[in-house]
């Protein structure tokens, strides 16, 4: 070890002038003195105040108070320690929130805007002020990771083209991101291969209120102050009365983007797929009909007319011997249901009925709601005394079906979740609510204010927490919720099809996941094509409709510009309340107390009192030796038997 490496200042330290002056090949001089580095004297005479200062309070304190005293010093250190990394923890979250935001300023955008900031819970809003009256206002959607900003109103008459979101990374001008690859397909008027113009994408900001109007100036309050509650939550949400939302709905269905006229595939004599290398051509059922990948395919490439599978494919009217099979008496109450149908399911006994509130009388007399459960639901409610022969439960119209498609209750309760417009075949407005929810609102709030105000036809709300299939995914099986080696095979199946985790280029949708728990729409043939497509997925891989929805979302808009509205989950949480699973709540409900022990002595065997036996001596009283209970016994019986004549002896037990 040479002294350079014991903190020796040596030539290398130096300038690399004084060094080119040594001609090559000579020996390097030794003639830079090499200064040592010594230990200063200051801190040597520090150290030794230290010491004393040091050995100076263990005079006056002692021992004892001196170790206490060390105690406190260092619990004191440790408590401010841990209350720094508190502080700075909450100062990262802070900074992971702000950075999640566009990191420009907002005067990029024209004219007055009403930019909504959504959080998980609650959104707040933003105004800005004219900048140009040359400028026409730009309805947009800037959505970032976690927290979308949505325009939601233009202050003006007329109605504004969507424009493709500014570019949040660079902070460049709304109209460069148009000419980027990474735009979605339907931020921009395409060709289809038949060299037809597709219809403009759906503007979902929303439309333009009248003068006076309830939801005008209503705005989200901020965020909660408190830090410690920032779990999914409930936030306002503006509702028109229930006359004005009756008033809106228009008289005619609204225009189908392409598709025109839709069919559905019945075949009495399905074939079982024959054994294949890839398992996904296997996949599907007899419910279903087995649809190839090939047809699977077709069935996304839209036209104007076309034939779809989509369940009950084993007869002409859906539930008629079909699979998932209903009585007559209830096929003919659904067919004359309309316009508006509010429907829920109950399969293998698994949640408990939840009775809708706040319903106008309007809405009692013209909307429809049905509850389908299976024979094991109904027996339960039949023997709890729920269900009668009416069949209502309060508003609900219960509808036992039989012969169920599938072995699994959840995949089952897919069926009128994603198939209405096949059960209901009248119904022009749906609305799907699991049966774990209560519904509290009204539906034609909910038809307003979701569909009509938006200018939708589809409308989900988004996952409170994921947005990305892949973390989706990883989710379920952490949970538990489907065999981890289907939901491998379905999203490596996506994977090769070209899905993509979630980023900022499928702007402005804000996820890929729902929380498909309620549905919202208008049965036209664009969203009765959607969700046939949806339910031919869920047939074919997991029940987990979560993990397909993207994918049959994307293939549709790039064939017809149209997308489904999705809103945020504390917008949904404020007409739904979510109730927990029978199973849940059964584990979660407090135990009765147990009941007391009562131990029955058996009669005594003796009837004269004077030969009773004893009571048991007192605690502390000595007892008999074990030499004497043994010469109290006689051998070949278990106890000595008295003498009439002398009960004075005492009997030991």
């Amino acid at each position: 070890m040479t002294g350079g490496s014991l903190g020796l200042r040596t030539g290398s330290y130096g300038s690399l002038h004084d060094q080119s002056k040594i001609s090559p090949g000579l020996p390097v001089p030794n003639n830079s003195p090499n200064f040592i580095r010594k230990p200063s004297k200051m801190l040597i005479s520090g150290s030794r105040e230290k010491e004393r200062f040091i050995h100076w309070i263990f005079k006056i304190v002692g021992r004892r108070k001196a170790g206490m005293l060390i105690l406190v010093v260092f619990s004191l250190v440790i408590v401010t320690s841990l209350m720094s990394t508190f502080y700075k923890e909450d100062d990262a979250s802070e900074v992971d929130l702000t950075r999640q935001r566009p990191s420009r300023p907002l005067k990029p955008f024209r004219g007055h805007e009403q930019i909504t900031v959504h959080t998980h819970y609650s959104p707040q809003i933003v105004r800005e002020p004219d900048i140009k009256k040359d400028n026409p206002p730009v309805p947009s959607t800037v959505h970032t990771h976690n927290s979308p900003q949505t325009v939601i109103e233009p202050d003006t008459k007329k109605d504004n083209p969507l424009v493709p979101p500014p570019d949040i990374n660079n902070g460049n001008s709304l109209n460069t991101l148009a000419e980027k690859p990474s735009v979605p397909l339907f931020e921009i008027p395409l060709q289809s291969r038949e060299n037809k113009t597709l219809p403009p994408p759906p503007d979902f900001s929303a439309l333009q209120l009248p003068p006076g109007h309830p939801c005008e100036d209503f705005t989200f309050p901020p965020p909660p102050a408190d830090k410690k509650r920032t779990g999914p939550r409930p936030c306002p949400v503006c509702y028109v009365p229930v006359e004005e939302a009756i008033r809106l709905v228009p008289a005619t269905p609204s225009d189908s983007p392409v598709l025109k006229h839709l069919s559905y595939v019945v075949d009495q004599n399905i074939v079982l797929p024959q054994k294949s290398v890839n398992p996904v051509d296997e996949g599907g059922s007899v419910f279903g009909g087995y649809p190839s990948l090939k047809q699977r395919d077709e069935s996304f490439n839209i036209k104007e007319t076309m034939e779809v599978y989509c369940g009950f494919v084993g007869g002409n009217r859906p539930g008629n011997y079909t699979g998932f099979d209903i009585d007559e008496e209830d096929l003919y109450e659904m067919d004359q249901c309309g316009p508006i149908v509010v429907a829920s399911a109950i399969f293998a006994n698994y949640d408990e009925i939840q009775q809708p509130k706040n319903i106008s009388e309007a809405a009692k007399r013209h909307v429809c709601f049905y509850m389908f459960i299976d024979e094991v639901t109904r027996n339960f409610m039949v023997n709890s005394s729920i269900l009668n022969d009416t069949k209502k439960v309060g508003l609900w119209r219960i509808v036992v079906v039989r012969n169920l498609p599938y072995q699994d209750a959840r995949r089952n309760g897919k069926v009128p979740k994603l198939l209405l417009h096949r059960l209901f075949l009248h119904a022009r407005y749906s609305i799907w609510i699991d049966g774990k929810l209560e519904l509290v609102r009204d539906p034609y709030e909910l038809i307003e204010r979701f569909l009509l105000r938006r200018n939708a036809t589809f409308s989900i709300s988004k996952h409170y927490r994921r947005f990305n299939v892949f973390e989706e995914a990883e989710a379920n099986k952490a949970a538990g919720k489907y065999y981890n080696s289907s939901i491998d095979r379905q999203i490596e199946f996506y994977r090769s099809e070209g899905l993509t985790p979630y980023s900022e280029a499928k702007l402005p949708i804000i996820s890929d996941v729902p929380e498909g728990c309620v549905i919202i729409r208008e049965h036209i043939p664009i969203t009765n094509l959607f969700t046939c497509n949806w339910f031919n997925e869920v047939d074919r891989f997991t029940s987990r409709d979560q993990l397909s929805f993207s994918t049959v979302r994307d293939k549709v808009m790039t064939a017809t510009n149209w997308v489904p509205y999705m809103f945020q989950d504390c917008e949904r949480r404020n007409f739904v309340i979510q109730a927990y699973h029978r199973d849940v709540r059964r584990r979660s409900r407090p135990q009765p107390p147990a009941l007391p022990v009562i131990i029955l002595h058996p009669p005594s065997l003796y009837n004269n009192l004077s030969e009773r036996a004893p009571p048991l001596p007192e605690k502390g009283a000595k007892t008999s030796s074990r030499r004497q209970r043994a010469r109290d016994k006689k051998p070949g019986s278990r106890r000595r038997r008295l003498k009439p004549g002398n009960p004075t002896r005492e009997l030991n037990f």
